[in-house]
């Protein structure tokens, strides 16, 4: 990924989008995601970014597993958002996780502006879900379920 261009404040035009969020929240049209809010995944944590993805899967993820961290029926919800502001390479994956950024993670302080609802993604297998608890599960007692935010 030699022809990578890292996202920054200063340098995300270049991403097209379409820009998306995984949340156990129900939203509306004209809602705003914004900083300040409790984590999905670390009770108590109060995160100073809103996280968005330019991947179906990837927001799928993120709908799932706060969902069932919640405790909810359901695979949660994934909206199309607008950033209203700049925003960079989301630090917990890009590089770290995964050498660039093929899971299209972002994240700003500036709220995210939902324009839709995607009606039609496909959750993962309950099985895969179940795994990535297990393994969030084992980083936690391990001490490693670090976010940087």
């Amino acid at each position: 990924m030699t022809d990578r261009v890292p996202v920054t404040f200063d340098r995300c035009d270049h991403v097209p989008g379409p820009f998306l969020h995984g949340t156990k929240a129900e939203l509306a049209v004209g809602d705003e995601l914004v900083a300040g809010r409790e984590s999905n995944f670390r009770a108590g944590r109060v995160m100073n970014h809103v996280y968005l993805t330019t991947q179906v899967p990837t927001a799928a993820w993120g709908a799932q597993l706060a969902a069932a961290l919640a405790g909810l029926d359901g695979p949660g919800h994934v909206y199309v958002v607008e950033p209203t502001g700049p925003f960079e390479d989301d630090p917990n994956v890009t590089d770290k996780k995964f050498p660039g950024n093929p899971t299209g993670s972002y994240r700003t302080r500036h709220p995210l502006r939902v324009v839709a609802e995607l009606a039609d993604w496909t959750p993962h297998p309950p099985e895969a879900v179940q795994g990535m608890l297990a393994g969030l599960a084992q980083l936690r007692e391990q001490g490693r379920d670090v976010i940087e935010d």
